[in-house]
């Protein structure tokens, strides 16, 4: 206990710290290609019909998914999921090889290198864009964007103006002003990749944590944490984590992975669990209530929400 209060209490000073030097925070495959994924801890191979990469980015498949990597602790099982549901979507992300360190989006290592189990083989771009909050807006966007659910791809700049990936592809972009943002036709009709990434750069830049928070519904009973969920503190400075994989006992009880960015903007990482590190990490344990410790951020087990299901080829996603 005395352990958990010391990290508590170093976390707080440095997050006051951070706010006393002024620095302005809101952290905010071709059709018929297969991947693997785990279903009753067994491993089997799904193929996918839609016509955009399972995970866009990447040049190759998958050669080490999270769930392949990370075994869940003794005595669990990971929960059961929906075949190309965002659960086993998150479960097969893609992680570097070993515990490389943590890079920036300069390239520069971070300076806490101590915070993170494993790297996930995401890139970070080139500028400082994406930080926390976008981090999970980047992932979900993503997954939504390997499913053809382009209707879907919507997410509100913190002066809650909507900014729809539809939208964008047509050839408008916003015009901020203050707190007002109209959109104009600026530019030719594109569907790439490329150009998905450029809008997401654009939501990077006028979104974060204290958007996403208003965006994600609360979660009433935190014991029953789901694959996908987020814990988040929206504000200026503010902070979100997003849970990639769960797992189970045979009483019920609830294990969860937790992956991040932060600031500056810095490759997604699988955190380690200071509070158990001999024990439990980098899992952390389902609880009502209480204090979240992450090594950066300190939570409250009360701070978590949902994405909105949105309806995508007759599923809800």
């Amino acid at each position: 206990m005395k352990d958990i209060s010391m990290i508590k209490s170093l976390l707080r000073i440095s997050i006051i710290g951070i706010g006393l030097v002024g620095i302005s925070i809101s952290c905010g495959q071709a059709a018929g290609r297969s991947e693997f994924v785990l279903e009753n801890q067994q491993i089997r191979t799904i193929s996918f019909t839609d016509r955009r990469p399972i995970y866009p980015w990447l040049a190759g498949k998958v050669k080490e998914p999270l769930f392949r990597r990370i075994p869940p602790p003794r005595g669990y099982k990971r929960i059961a999921v929906s075949k190309g549901s965002f659960e086993e979507w998150l479960r097969g992300l893609p992680l570097k090889a070993g515990r490389p360190p943590v890079h920036l989006h300069d390239g520069s290592r971070k300076f806490n290198q101590l915070a993170h189990h494993s790297v996930l083989l995401v890139d970070v771009g080139k500028e400082d864009l994406q930080q926390c909050a976008d981090a999970i807006i980047r992932l979900r966007a993503e997954y939504l964007y390997s499913l053809d659910c382009d209707d879907g791809i919507a997410f509100r700049f913190t002066s809650g103006h909507p900014a729809k990936w539809i939208q964008w592809r047509r050839g408008f972009r916003p015009k901020v002003k203050g707190n007002r943002v109209s959109w104009h036709m600026a530019a030719k009709p594109n569907s790439t990749y490329a150009n998905f990434r450029k809008y997401l750069d654009s939501v990077f830049m006028y979104a974060g944590s204290a958007s996403l928070s208003k965006e994600l519904k609360p979660v009433k009973g935190p014991l029953a944490v789901r694959i996908g969920d987020v814990f988040i503190q929206g504000g200026f400075p503010g902070h979100a984590i997003l849970v990639a994989d769960v797992a189970e006992n045979k009483s019920g009880e609830r294990v969860f992975l937790l992956i991040q960015s932060f600031m500056p903007a810095q490759e997604i990482h699988v955190l380690r669990n200071p509070a158990s590190l001999a024990k439990l990490s980098p899992w952390y344990q389902a609880k009502t209530k209480g204090d979240l410790v992450t090594p950066e951020w300190v939570f409250r087990y009360t701070d978590l929400k949902r994405f909105p299901k949105v309806s995508c080829g007759g599923k809800n996603r």
